[in-house]
């Protein structure tokens, strides 16, 4: 399937998102993916081919439900993309005619004139002339606007992004609370003056126009749509419904405070996505680009495989890259969440989003943006509520069944009873029926709850826990057994000498310097990790002759005296009696001119937090955690017994591997989840056999993120019970959100009803609670207490 997205600007009614995302999976060979919160819809085709006619159905649909947004096709290509200021452009009429004559430009294949923010936005063929298609563009700004002078901007980061969004939302925001003040000024003085009927009626009335003119408006190009069931349809309803029972100043009060709880509402969306954009700050500005002896500022999309990037102090690294010059501290945070900085010299790799400490580094860059891991990760976090829970999907469905039965029930609830109640009146009955679909509005649920779950993916990716949708952070709460790999998951999986055994002629430094000058010519990780251990300048002129013995060891000659380093087949041909050793680990004999000196045990560590892992799965309530390993018997069963692993399987094969987790998968309960955890390079068979594949230490492995459905960056298996703990707050906190917003509204509904209630209160019962269940969702995101 090919994979396409869309940009829906200006979206923010999340019932009608629902309803879009809905509609579009109905169109033949698609499916539709909606992210509300990056106002984005993901779509996936069987051929380019059908794209144009797709985009075509998906336009007539969202416009459909919501006229005023706009469908833009989001660009995949890394360098046709510019963004260029209009400096001094006041006439929303010139910027329509700029954009329509740039637009017909040979080479241009998208522009878009955004007046707020005095910005044209451009999408170029890779081929053209960027030059004379500058020349052109600024001829024609000039022929319609002489004043106007254009800025070919460079960047076309974040920052501009960022900058054009948070303007996009101040303004309408501006334009609401001037809509409310001068609304409700009139509306104060109709209720404070004592004026005759027709004057109070007309201020009234004027009031309502400015306060709810543009609510009306929609519903009624709603209904001319087919879009009957909306908010907009059921406050118009509403409030002209109390005008036309003499409930004048009911009508506008409603109205009125709907308008403040959809500014609130407005604010509250708006700065929680500021706080997961904020959560995910890693997105690198620009790149100093070396050009000869120039340093030139540039978009990271600009810059190529092989090209030269210098990174300064506290600047962030824009794009993956192998250091060729400078030392430095770089913080990983961001993609780690470890606080932690590591120190990068030349020859070391470093990642897109560390951020340069103190040195100035001279990078040789070795992927294109698109590639880095930067973007990756961003890509991945952005797409992640694509992956819909079941509670997401459940409401979802709820609300497209919710809202419709309530304006039925609110029908017959306004001609029922005072057809069959003895002294019943039309206007009290269509009054409560009125206070009734005030309160029906879904809203609370369908945007608090996708909020909840992007929040908590935000939230466990800036602890370095990349989570590829909301279904596998809500299936972490039925997780019955963790399955993990041993090598590189629960041990280091490098070799470490973790015993030094002298014979009583030699002492310990002794027995590991023979040792490490015999092995310092070899590349074997045993030779490796005995140079570790010895941890000294080797003097290479003190050794004579060296020879590899394959399968045996080494004889070195040092310092004139004749070393031998090997396994025990080496000591039986040299007919030098050795002590027999019983260990968990690789045995390496040591001899000096034909006396035997001792031994060094070699072995794989338990990483240090592994044991805490452990215990935390145990307290979260984890039934059962397993062990697979290719080790053998003896090895495996000590480990588990060190760590307290309540299975263990040994000497497996890769296929063994996933046999045993269909095996365990036969033995869980019906909702119960098996969680694998591995290194994603050599596990992803298992990975995708399980229900939650876990892969640890993704950072800089492409293989990691590819193949899991939730990748640990840094090598801790803490990290698992850290995701358990942010997964469990998050579905909390949603199932609050559910309970509070239904249980409020059914209180309402049934006080509308008994004719207790009256519209104030259910406006409350209707914006209030989203204000507040939205509120609440951003919770999640506050990860100081998990």
């Amino acid at each position: 399937m090919l994979k396409k997205e869309v940009i829906l600007e200006g979206l923010d009614c999340a019932n009608c998102a629902a309803k879009i995302e809905d509609e579009v999976n109905k169109l033949n060979g698609v499916k539709a993916y909606m992210n509300f919160m990056n106002k984005t819809l993901t779509l996936e085709i069987e051929s380019e081919q059908e794209y144009k006619n797709i985009l075509q159905q998906v336009k007539t649909i969202v416009h459909k439900h919501e006229p005023d947004v706009v469908v833009k096709e989001k660009s995949v290509n890394k360098s046709n993309k510019k963004v260029l200021i209009l400096e001094g452009l006041g006439c929303a009429n010139c910027a329509a005619k700029m954009e329509k004559e740039i637009s017909g430009l040979e080479g241009v294949e998208f522009a878009a004139v955004d007046f707020v923010s005095k910005k044209l936005t451009l999408e170029i063929s890779p081929k053209v002339n960027r030059s004379e298609l500058n020349e052109k563009i600024e001829g024609i700004v000039k022929k319609i606007e002489p004043d106007v002078k254009v800025i070919f901007e460079e960047n076309t980061s974040k920052a501009n992004v960022k900058e054009n969004n948070e303007e996009e939302e101040e303004g309408v925001n501006k334009k609401e609370i001037i809509r409310l003040v001068v609304g409700g000024a009139i509306f104060a003085v109709g209720i404070i003056f004592n004026f005759q009927n027709w004057l109070e009626l007309t201020l009234f009335i004027i009031s309502y126009i400015i306060v709810g003119g543009e609510v009306v408006l929609r519903a009624i190009k709603g209904i001319a749509r087919g879009q009957v069931f909306s908010e907009h349809f059921l406050m118009s309803i509403a409030t002209i419904g109390a005008f036309f029972i003499g409930e004048y100043p009911e009508g506008v009060a409603v109205m009125l405070f709907y308008l403040v709880g959809e500014l609130f509402q407005n604010i509250a969306v708006g700065h929680s996505r500021k706080s997961i954009s904020a959560l995910m700050d890693i997105r690198p500005d620009y790149a100093n680009l070396k050009v000869g002896d120039e340093i030139r500022k540039v978009s990271p999309e600009e810059v190529n495989i092989g090209d030269i990037i210098i990174v300064k102090p506290g600047e962030k690294v824009p794009l993956d890259g192998k250091v060729i010059e400078g030392n430095s501290m770089v913080d990983t945070a961001a993609l780690t969440g470890e606080s932690v900085p590591r120190e990068v010299g030349p020859g070391d790799d470093v990642l897109s989003g560390f951020i340069n400490k103190n040195g100035v580094l001279t990078i040789e860059v070795t992927k294109d943006y698109g590639d880095s891991t930067v973007s990756k990760i961003l890509d991945l976090v952005q797409n992640a509520s694509s992956r819909k829970a079941p509670t997401e999907k459940f409401i979802t469905k709820f609300a497209r069944f919710y809202t419709p039965i309530v304006v039925f029930g609110a029908l017959a609830l306004a001609i029922i009873p005072p057809l069959v109640i003895p002294g019943a009146t039309f206007s009290t009955w269509i009054y409560r029926a009125l206070v009734f679909l005030v309160i029906s509005c879904p809203c609370a649920l369908v945007i608090s709850i996708p909020l909840g779950f992007f929040g908590g993916i935000g939230g466990a990716s800036k602890r370095g826990i990349l989570v590829k949708g909301s279904n596998y952070l809500d299936a972490l709460n039925n997780v019955e057994t963790v399955v993990f790999d041993k090598t590189g998951t629960l041990t280091k999986g490098v070799f470490e000498v973790v015993s030094i055994n002298p014979q009583s002629d030699f002492t310990k430094e002794e027995l590991i310097e023979y040792a490490a000058y015999a092995e310092s010519h070899s590349s074997h990780p045993i030779a490796l990790s005995i140079l570790k251990a010895y941890n000294k300048d080797v003097d290479i002129t003190k050794i004579e002759d060296y020879e590899e013995i394959a399968g045996h060891g080494i004889r070195a000659k040092v310092g004139g005296k004749e070393i031998l380093v090997g396994n025990s087949k080496l000591m039986n041909k040299e007919n030098i009696k050795y002590q027999e050793v019983e260990t968990l680990g690789t045995v390496v004999h040591v001899a000096v001119d034909k006396k035997y000196a001792g031994n060094i045990v070699i072995s794989d560590a338990v990483k240090e937090d592994s044991a805490d892992a452990i215990k935390g799965l145990k307290a979260l309530g984890v039934r059962n955690i397993v062990m697979l390993t290719g080790d053998s018997k003896a090895v495996g069963e000590k480990i588990a017994t060190q760590l307290g692993i309540d299975e263990v399987y040994t000497e497996l094969l890769p296929a063994d591997k996933v046999e045993k987790i269909e095996a365990l998968e036969a033995k869980k309960s019906h909702k119960g989840k098996i969680v694998f955890v591995g290194d994603g390079i050599n596990d992803a068979p298992v990975l995708a056999r399980a229900d939650i594949g876990v892969a640890m230490g993704g950072l800089g492995s492409d293989a990691a993120i590819e193949a899991a459905d939730i990748v640990i960056m840094t090598d801790e298996p803490s990290k698992i019970v850290t995701a358990i703990k942010i997964a469990k707050r998050t579905r909390k906190i949603v199932m609050q959100n559910i309970v509070f917003a239904l249980g409020v509204k059914a209180i309402f509904l049934a006080l509308g009803a008994v004719g207790v209630a009256t519209m104030w209160e259910a406006v409350f019962a209707d914006t209030g609670v989203a204000i507040i269940a939205i509120l609440n969702a951003m919770r999640v995101m506050n990860t100081k207490s998990i």
